[in-house]
């Protein structure tokens, strides 16, 4: 599932070819995604104008007239673009949104578990998705005594408490490994345990990985591009997920890789170098 970093990424070239413009023409090829769509979806489209496209954790939102925001979730296998009308349609658009300067925005989803949602604007806080959000760990809000607060007391492996949206909104499954890594901490350790000194490694290795990946346009991985087609390349800089048996980069003693894992989901890490 894109993290935080592909979804930005995503944000910011929607924001580039949808923000001022208005749509010309919605097309909803099929009733639903993960979840039936919005009641007359099409129709609230249709003409709207576009305004800011934001970002909450994993959700974007897409302004519409003055009250409206289109909630939209990429899900496992989700893509949006935005390109020339002269481009074929693609097996799976289910989405097609013609801009009234020709671009077409095509929401892409083989495996159909992202969503569409429309929302009142000042009412999205309220929303089921997004009301339980922990703060956004590139703001102000996140930081070393947020986090150890938030962590004080929970009996989980630290790997898992940064996987609650609740606790830290966007991080997933490729980026907590590669903050623990960069902040010297094994993912078994619990929660509990990391006090302020840990907290404040970890949010540095939080927020320094995921600007990095953001920088980098994202990681592709399985369907993710951007917003113009182009893969991300982050994933080529990754120091430990995926790198199962290698040489740790981060060791002068040979440690290496391993691979464990925790609520179902791989853990890549070096017992070496994180404690």
């Amino acid at each position: 599932m894109p993290e935080l970093p592909e979804v930005e990424t995503v944000r910011r070239g929607l924001a580039l070819k949808m923000s001022g413009r208005r749509i010309l023409q919605a097309e909803l090829r099929r009733p639903d995604l993960r979840r039936p769509f919005p009641a007359a979806l099409a129709a609230r489209l249709d003409g709207a104008l576009i305004g800011a496209v934001g970002r909450r954790g994993k959700y974007i939102l897409i302004e519409l007239d003055s009250n409206g925001l289109l909630l939209l979730h990429l899900g496992m296998s989700g893509r949006v673009t935005a390109g020339s009308a002269a481009l074929p349609d693609a097996p799976h658009d289910h989405v097609v949104l013609r801009l009234d300067d020709g671009t077409v925005i095509r929401f892409n989803d083989p495996r159909r578990f992202g969503l569409l949602d429309y929302v009142k604007r000042g009412e999205e806080g309220q929303h089921p998705l997004l009301a339980g959000l922990g703060p956004e760990p590139l703001e102000d809000e996140f930081n070393s005594g947020y986090l150890a607060e938030a962590l004080a007391g929970k009996m989980t492996p630290i790997k898992s408490a940064l996987l609650d949206q609740r606790i830290v909104a966007g991080l997933g499954n490729i980026y907590a490994c590669e903050a623990l890594f960069r902040a010297g901490i094994s993912p078994r350790r619990l929660a509990a345990s990391i006090g302020r000194g840990r907290a404040e490694r970890l949010v540095g290795g939080i927020r320094s990985v995921l600007s990095e990946a953001i920088e980098a346009g994202g990681s592709s991985l399985r369907n993710y591009v951007q917003a113009d087609g182009e893969l991300g390349y982050f994933q080529h800089r990754w120091a430990v997920y995926g790198h199962e048996g290698e040489p740790c980069p981060g060791c002068l003693c040979g440690g290496a890789v391993r691979r464990i894992v925790q609520s179902g989901r791989s853990t890549f890490f070096c017992a070496t170098r994180q404690r």
